[in-house]
C-alpha cells in the first residue's frame, strides 16, 4: 500500500520497525501539543489531549484514525498465517448457539445463531415440542449486522414484548413494543435510556423505565449522564406523553433500577450511585398513593432483590456476609432487627439467588467454578445439583409457580449443553449440546494455584491440548480482568480453541478486584489497592515461565475494558515479561476517565484524580502516563472502536500514540487497529469479533517468531 506517511521528530527508530514483507514499518506523524494539567500541585504533560476529540466532529482525528488503520491494516494482512487462521476461526464459530430457554407470557422463548449470523435471533414456542417460530431478528435491521438487540422485557399477559435497539455498539437504546401474537410492532419509540432494562405492570397496560434526557445535539457520544427518571410508558401512545414516576434531582448522580413483583402489587427501586453494589432501596404499593418508601435507605451494602412472598421481600446481600447470605424483610416490620437469614453465609461465593418453584436457586462460586444449591422456602437445604465438571452454569430463571426451569453449562474445553432442571424431582435432561468441530476429549482443563507478591493465594485456569509439551516452547496467552466485583469463570470460547490448535496455552488469572471471593476480593483491588491486581496478573506471567509453559518469548497477554487497563499497566511495569501485548478498549488514562461517559461510576473501583489521597496511586499505575521512551515494550495491538461510548476511545488513540514514540525495539512493532461502527463490544457482529480475533492472534504469533513461513 502507498501512503505517504511522516515521521515524528528524532523517532528514527521507529521509522526502523519492520513489517511483516521485511520492508521498514513507518508510523503516521501524531502531532504533540504543550498541554499540561495540575493536579494537587503535580504538572502532569497531556501531549495528546487533542486525540480525545470525538472522531465524528474531529477531522483532525478522523484523519489520524485512517492514517493509523492504513499501517495497522497494512501490516495485518501481510502476515502469513492470518488468512488461514481467520478460515479455522470461521469453522469452529460455525455451530448452533443457543441461550437457555426462559418462559413468560406462558410461552417459552431463546436465542438461536445458526452460526455466522451476525446477531442472535429471538425464537418463540408454544410449548418445548412446538415447532420454533422467530419473533425477533435484529439480522434484518441493518445490512452490516451493527443494528443489534439491547434487551428484552414480556409483560406477563404474554401480549407484548418490549425490547432494545443499539446502534453501532452504542449503550443508548431505543425501546420498541410488538405485540407478540399478531407480530405487530407498534409505534412507540422509548429514547434515551441506557444502563437500565424495563418492567411491565401486571396487565401490561404500562412500562415502567429509566432513561435520562436528550444529550445536547453532538454531544450524545461522549456526554455524561445525570439526572436519569423513572416513567410510565402505556402501549400505543408517545413518549412525550409518558408520566414521570420517580427522580431525584438533589442527586442528579443517581442511577435506578425497577422491577415489577411477581404478583403485581409492588414496584421494587434499587438505587446506586457507582458501579460498587451498594443500593438504596424503595418499594411502591401499587395498591395504594404512598409514592415509594424506604425500605433500605443507605448505601452501604449490597441488596440484590430475588422474589417476594406477599409483603416479604427476599434479598441476597453482603451485609453481614462478605461472600452473601439470603434475608426476608417483612414489610410491616423492616427493621434490620426483624429481618430473618433464610440461606447463611458459606465458604462458597453466593452470586445469585432465583426464586423457582417455591424454591430457592443459589448459584454459588467454588475457586471460580458454579457450584449449586436448592434450598425450601424456608431456606433449608434440599439437594445440589450435580454439573458435569469444572464449568459454568448460567439460566436458573422463572416464577414461583413454574414447576421446571433451564440451564446452560460450558468450559473452556466443553461446548455449551441446555439442560431443562425438574423443580420437584431435581432431574436434569439435556435438551441440546452444541456440536462443535473439535475433539473436546484431546483437551485438559487445570486449575493451579500460585502466589502473588503480597502471599495472597490467587487461582488460575490453564487450558491445553492433553500433549502439550512443558519445555517453555509454547504460546501461551493469559487472560484477565480484575475489577467491579465480576468474576471470570470456565467458559466455552472458539477464539481459544483456535489457539489451543495451533499449539498454544490459554491461561485465565482469577485476580483481585474480580467477585470470584466475595466482597474482601473484590475490594483488595480497588482503588489505593489497585496495584494488587498488577501484582497478581505479573506473578501469574512468572508462574507460567517458571513452571515451563512458555518463556516471555513465547507469551501474550490479553484483556478488554477493566482488562485493558490491566495489560496497560503491567506491560509498562513489566515490559520485560510478555513478547505481545493486546490491550482492548482499555481505560489508559487514569486521570481523566471520569471525564467521559460512564467513567464517573468507576470512581468506586479506580477512584479520582480530583481527591488529593488517591490520585498519587493512579498516577502511579496510569498506562499513558507511565511510558517511558527508550524502553523495550512488547510487540501491541491496540484494539478499540470508533463508537465506543463506554469507554471512549480518546484512551486507546493517545496510550497507542505515546507508546509508538516510547518503543525502543524497532522488531516489535505498535500499532492500533480502529474498528468502525462498533461499540465497546455488546452487539458486535460476529463477522467482525471473526476478523479481530484473526488479526490478534496472528498477530501475537508472528511476533513470537512463529508463523513466519
Amino acid at each position: 500500500m502507498n501512503v505517504q506517511l511522516f515521521l515524528l521528530p528524532g523517532a528514527l527508530a521507529l521509522a526502523m520497525a519492520m513489517n511483516a514483507a521485511g520492508d521498514p514499518m513507518v508510523y503516521p506523524e501524531t502531532k504533540r501539543i504543550d498541554h499540561v494539567d495540575t493536579y494537587h500541585g503535580a504538572a502532569v504533560p497531556d501531549p495528546y489531549r487533542w486525540l480525545e476529540d470525538d472522531v465524528r466532529t474531529s477531522p483532525e482525528v478522523a484523519d489520524w484514525v485512517q492514517r493509523e488503520n492504513e499501517v495497522t491494516f497494512a501490516h495485518l494482512t501481510s502476515l502469513p498465517k492470518r488468512a488461514a487462521i481467520e478460515m479455522r476461526l470461521t469453522e469452529l464459530w460455525d455451530y448452533e448457539r443457543y441461550t437457555a430457554p426462559f418462559k413468560a407470557g406462558g410461552r417459552y422463548y431463546y436465542s438461536k445463531n445458526n452460526g455466522l449470523q451476525n446477531q442472535p435471533v429471538i425464537y418463540v414456542q408454544e410449548t418445548l415440542d412446538a415447532e420454533p417460530q422467530a419473533l425477533i431478528d435484529p439480522n434484518t435491521w441493518s445490512a452490516d449486522g451493527t443494528v443489534a438487540l439491547g434487551g428484552m422485557a414480556f409483560s406477563d399477559d404474554g401480549r407484548y414484548v418490549a425490547y432494545g435497539v443499539a446502534e453501532a455498539g452504542s449503550d443508548w437504546n431505543t425501546w420498541r413494543i410488538m405485540e407478540i401474537a399478531t407480530r405487530t410492532v407498534l409505534p412507540d419509540a422509548i429514547k434515551w435510556v441506557k444502563y437500565s432494562a424495563p418492567t411491565w405492570s401486571q396487565d401490561s397496560s404500562g412500562l415502567f423505565y429509566g432513561r435520562f434526557p436528550e444529550p445536547e445535539a453532538g454531544a450524545a457520544f461522549q456526554s455524561l449522564t445525570f439526572n436519569q427518571k423513572i416513567y410510565m410508558h402505556r402501549p400505543g401512545t408517545e413518549q412525550a406523553a409518558d408520566t414521570l414516576v420517580y427522580e431525584q434531582p438533589d442527586h442528579p448522580d443517581w442511577g435506578f433500577d425497577i422491577t415489577a413483583t411477581e404478583d403485581g402489587r409492588y414496584l421494587v427501586l434499587s438505587i446506586s450511585v457507582g458501579t460498587d453494589e451498594r443500593y438504596w432501596i424503595k418499594y411502591s404499593d401499587m395498591m395504594g398513593d404512598a409514592g415509594f418508601v424506604d425500605l433500605i435507605g443507605n448505601f452501604e451494602y449490597d441488596y440484590s432483590y430475588c422474589g417476594n412472598d406477599g409483603a416479604t421481600f427476599y434479598f441476597r446481600t453482603n451485609n453481614g456476609a462478605p461472600r452473601g447470605r439470603l434475608i426476608a424483610i417483612d414489610l410491616a416490620h423492616p427493621e434490620p432487627a426483624s429481618w430473618r437469614e433464610l440461606i447463611p453465609e458459606t465458604a462458597d461465593t453466593l452470586r445469585s439467588v432465583n426464586l423457582v418453584g417455591d424454591r430457592f436457586i443459589a448459584a454459588y462460586l467454588r475457586d471460580a467454578k458454579t457450584h449449586v444449591a436448592i434450598h425450601g422456602l424456608d431456606g433449608a437445604p434440599l439437594r445440589t445439583l450435580d454439573l458435569p465438571g469444572i464449568g459454568t452454569a448460567g439460566g436458573f430463571s422463572g416464577k414461583r409457580t413454574d414447576t421446571e426451569t433451564f440451564y446452560l453449562f460450558s468450559s473452556y474445553a466443553t461446548p455449551p449443553s441446555i439442560y431443562r432442571y425438574e423443580m420437584e424431582s431435581g432431574a436434569s435432561t439435556l435438551l441440546h449440546q452444541a456440536e462443535v468441530d473439535f475433539q473436546p476429549e484431546d483437551y485438559a482443563v487445570e486449575q493451579v494455584f500460585y502466589t502473588s507478591l503480597d502471599g495472597t493465594r490467587v487461582p488460575m485456569f490453564i487450558t491445553a491440548r492433553k500433549d502439550l509439551k512443558r519445555d517453555g516452547s509454547a504460546p501461551v496467552l493469559l487472560y484477565g480482568y480484575g475489577g467491579f466485583n465480576i468474576p471470570v469463570t470456565p467458559a466455552f470460547f472458539s477464539n481459544a480453541i483456535t489457539w489451543m490448535e495451533l499449539g498454544g496455552a490459554y491461561a485465565v488469572a482469577n485476580l483481585r478486584g474480580g467477585g470470584e471471593y466475595g466482597e474482601a476480593w473484590h475490594q483488595g483491588g480497588t482503588k489505593l489497592k489497585k496495584q494488587n491486581v498488577f501484582d497478581d496478573f505479573i506473578a501469574a506471567a512468572e508462574y507460567l515461565i517458571a513452571n515451563r509453559y512458555c518463556t516471555s518469548k513465547t507469551l501474550a497477554i490479553q484483556g478488554g475494558s477493566n482488562g485493558g487497563l490491566l495489560v496497560g499497566a503491567v506491560m509498562t511495569q513489566r515490559p520485560d515479561l510478555y513478547a505481545v501485548a493486546l490491550p482492548a478498549v482499555g481505560v489508559m488514562d487514569m486521570l481523566r476517565f471520569h471525564q467521559f461517559t460512564a467513567g464517573r461510576f468507576w470512581v468506586d473501583d479506580y477512584g479520582s484524580a480530583d481527591s488529593a489521597e488517591e490520585f498519587p496511586a493512579l498516577h502511579a499505575y496510569s498506562p499513558y502516563h507511565n511510558l517511558k521512551e527508550g524502553v523495550r515494550y512488547p510487540a501491541t495491538l491496540v484494539t478499540t472502536a470508533d463508537t465506543d461510548d463506554r469507554v471512549v476511545p480518546g484512551h486507546s488513540f493517545k496510550f497507542a500514540a505515546a507508546l509508538q514514540r516510547a518503543q525502543a525495539d524497532p522488531e516489535r512493532p505498535v500499532l492500533i487497529r480502529i474498528e468502525t461502527r462498533a461499540g465497546h463490544g455488546a452487539g458486535k457482529p460476529t463477522s467482525k469479533r471473526i476478523a479481530e480475533v484473526a488479526d490478534q492472534y496472528a498477530f501475537a504469533r508472528y511476533h513470537m517468531g512463529l508463523d513466519r513461513e
